[in-house]
């Protein structure tokens, strides 16, 4: 290029030197001499040959410049080698939080509220204070009926000792059978008396229990619905509702293709379940598959599981929607990569292999279950082999890396069944 623009100014100068005359040029040339101008144009043609050469010479070698390939720079990657794990397999299903235990307080007796002995929101202990309702009714009904069983209770000794003389005489011809017989009866009546009188006195005793409300379960108390001086009346009022939390429930559907993978792993013993946020980012308990139901719903084709957890950091609320994973088997010994390394073309999926030469090589694999950041690789991979992890937007099969090792720090946690794995390579 630069040749060529020298090439246009010699031949712009000769051409305004022989074309372009003047007054000044004509008068110049009649005073100079035949022989200096004919040197003067040896010049011109001399400038003109030399500025064509260096020209030629520039676009040769850009010529040969633009013909020598170009090196391409080495790709950044980051990489992860394949692996040898133990991969649980989990099916799973959406299913809501239930207490263990759950109790609405009521009153057994009508009355006024006299005391409120907790506080909303409270973990309580079964056989805990809860409310107190005023006991004076009860109290002196009670009294009435102890009364009257003493009273009852005197009269029945004074009839067994006078039917004790009546045996005696009776005995000895002072008195008649028939007396004796009288005062028999009399005294299996006061009996009966003094029987019924004892349950007046239980039955006063339990109604004032019952202005004693205690905690039937251990739990937490939530809001308080009635206020100290109110009236409440039985199997009325609502005080209370206390939830037990630890343990809890977590009830869910499952699809029932999966049904019997579950009934599989139960055979075979306990059952681990896990409880997953609804966004499957957090595990918030571990705990074990309690049963699954007897029958199977016909409308939408799920069954439904019930699974036990000791929530004790409370990750668990009642009626909290979540994720139940149960395990129903355990792969051994597969070849894991991060599931990052998984990219999808028209034949299905492939991940970059990294090679010892440090160039890339496009693998077509077999994937197995995902989850967790994780991927099995049923075929396709080998333990040790280096994936490319990140960075495949700029690769090409053959292209140089420079590979960047990375170890990932997610631990394999609980994978979709295999058939849903298959279901995505076909998607």
């Amino acid at each position: 290029m630069v040749g060529m623009t020298r090439l246009s100014i010699g031949f712009l100068f000769v051409w305004r030197q022989d074309r372009c005359p003047n007054r000044e040029r004509q008068m110049n040339a009649a005073a100079t001499p035949p022989g200096r101008k004919t040197g003067r144009r040896i010049a011109l043609v001399g400038t003109m040959l030399l500025a064509l050469g260096v020209g030629a010479a520039g676009w040769a070698w850009r010529d040969a410049n633009s013909s020598r390939p170009q090196a391409v720079p080495p790709v950044p990657v980051s990489v992860s080698a394949a692996s040898i794990e133990n991969v649980p397999i989990y099916v799973s299903g959406l299913g809501t939080v239930q207490a263990y235990n759950t109790v609405t307080v009521t009153s057994r007796v009508d009355g006024e509220l006299n005391k409120i002995l907790f506080n909303e929101g409270q973990d309580v202990k079964r056989g805990d204070l809860l409310v107190v309702i005023d006991p004076r009714t009860f109290q002196a009904t009670l009294d009435q009926a102890k009364a009257k069983t003493q009273q009852d209770q005197a009269a029945l000794d004074n009839a067994r000792l006078m039917l004790s003389r009546f045996s005696q005489l009776v005995t000895r011809g002072y008195s008649t059978q028939e007396q004796y017989d009288t005062q028999k009866s009399t005294v299996e009546q006061l009996e009966a008396t003094v029987a019924q009188d004892n349950a007046a006195v239980s039955n006063a005793a339990t109604q004032l229990s019952y202005t004693q409300i205690k905690s039937p379960i251990d739990g937490r108390t939530g809001i308080r619905q009635v206020d100290i001086g109110n009236i409440v009346h039985a199997n009325a009022t609502n005080i209370v509702v206390i939830t037990q939390l630890q343990p809890i429930y977590v009830v869910a559907t499952l699809a029932e293709g999966d049904l019997q993978s579950v009934l599989d792993a139960l055979r075979a013993g306990s059952v681990e379940a896990i409880a997953m946020s609804r966004d499957g980012t957090e595990q918030l308990d571990i705990g074990t598959l309690t049963l699954v139901n007897n029958q199977i719903n016909p409308n939408n084709g799920t069954v439904e599981l019930k699974a036990t957890f000791p929530n004790k950091k409370e990750k668990l609320w009642p009626g909290q929607f979540v994720v139940l994973k149960v395990r129903t088997n355990v792969m051994s010994d597969t070849v894991v990569v991060p599931s990052g390394a998984l990219q999808r073309g028209p034949n299905g999926f492939f991940v970059y292999v990294i090679g010892s030469d440090e160039r890339a090589e496009m693998r077509p694999v077999t994937v197995g279950p995902i989850g967790g950041g994780r991927a099995v690789i049923a075929k396709g991979i080998a333990a040790g082999e280096r994936v490319v992890t990140a960075g495949q937007y700029r690769l090409a099969p053959g292209l140089r890396v420079t590979a960047t090792e990375t170890r990932s720090t997610v631990s394999l946690a609980p994978a979709r069944q295999a058939s849903s794995a298959a279901a995505g390579q076909k998607g």
